[in-house]
């Protein structure tokens, strides 16, 4: 059976676009969950977001997926206070002028999710890792490994935003919040992504909750006096954004730095709908508040 599903997921890698994004999202699913995926009556989380990839398409999302046009949507909703500096956009990579650009800051691409590439400091600038790096996640295809339909037609460019510092910390930690048909329901806070993760769910009301996702193989963090003074005001944020996006779900990721939130990204389909939940039951009990 494993051994199957390794040879599936090497035939979509090499070959995706031999498959329609249904039976290619079908195919995948059954690769990474190891079993078969309902699409006449989803009922966990991780099968109604596959279900939303095929069936709920809003041509506009990908206003909201794009690292660019994302910015813009967001500050025309909850303003312009809340959403990180941009430094400078390109087409590609050899049209940025290092020069302009300060000490700290990171570079992504804007059609992509998650990557990016952090410059510390200017004096130990290396462009031709940047370069390789940064030419590397522009020929990446989110859309052609995921199917996830927003991505399609984003632009591939690159965009430089200020590097945020908060405190002390080594890095910053990540609020997503997991928004049900308009309000946020749970608050999945990620810390020490490069040293040693963990990841925790909070309900509305800052409760800690007994399940990791989605990423089960993480623990949760051994001190939980980690509630931001100004979360109601994230909360407002993520509600306010996932009402104007109206869909049966949507996770806001928010950034809570020095007191001071921002705006980090709109994800429809967390983890590409294909990860995991521990206990596995918060997959089925997730999947109940999507409403179709």
């Amino acid at each position: 059976m494993i051994v199957l599903r390794r040879i599936v997921g090497k035939i979509l890698r090499i070959f995706p676009f031999l498959f329609s994004d249904k039976l290619y999202v079908k195919l995948k699913f059954y690769s990474n969950m190891g079993y078969m995926l309902d699409l006449n009556n989803p009922q966990t989380f991780c099968e109604k977001l596959q279900w939303l990839k095929l069936n709920r398409k809003n041509s506009s999302f990908f206003k909201m997926v794009d690292k660019v046009e994302a910015k813009l949507f967001v500050s025309s909703i909850i303003g312009e206070q809340y959403i990180i500096p941009t430094l400078g956009v390109w087409q590609k990579f050899d049209d940025i002028d290092f020069n302009l650009l300060p000490d700290g800051y990171i570079l992504k691409c804007t059609h992509d999710s998650s990557k990016g590439v952090v410059v510390k400091n200017r004096s130990e600038l290396d462009i031709p890792f940047l370069k390789k790096r940064m030419e590397f996640y522009q020929k990446q295809s989110y859309y052609k490994m995921n199917r996830e339909y927003p991505y399609k037609d984003v632009p591939h460019r690159i965009i430089a935003e200020k590097f945020l510092v908060n405190g002390n910390d080594s890095e910053l930690k990540d609020y997503k919040f997991y928004c049900f048909n308009g309000k946020a329901k749970y608050c999945q806070l990620i810390a020490n992504r490069t040293i040693d993760e963990t990841i925790d769910f909070f309900d509305r009301n800052w409760v800690h909750q007994d399940f990791i996702g989605l990423n089960p193989k993480v623990r949760h963090a051994s001190v939980l006096d980690c509630k931001p003074e100004n979360y109601d005001e994230m909360l407002a944020v993520a509600d306010k954004l996932a009402t104007a996006i109206s869909h049966p779900f949507v996770r806001i990721d928010l950034y809570n730095v020095n007191g001071k939130v921002y705006f980090g990204e709109i994800t429809f389909f967390p983890n590409s709908g294909t990860g995991r939940f521990r206990p596995s039951e918060w997959d089925l009990r997730l999947g109940e508040m999507i409403i179709l």
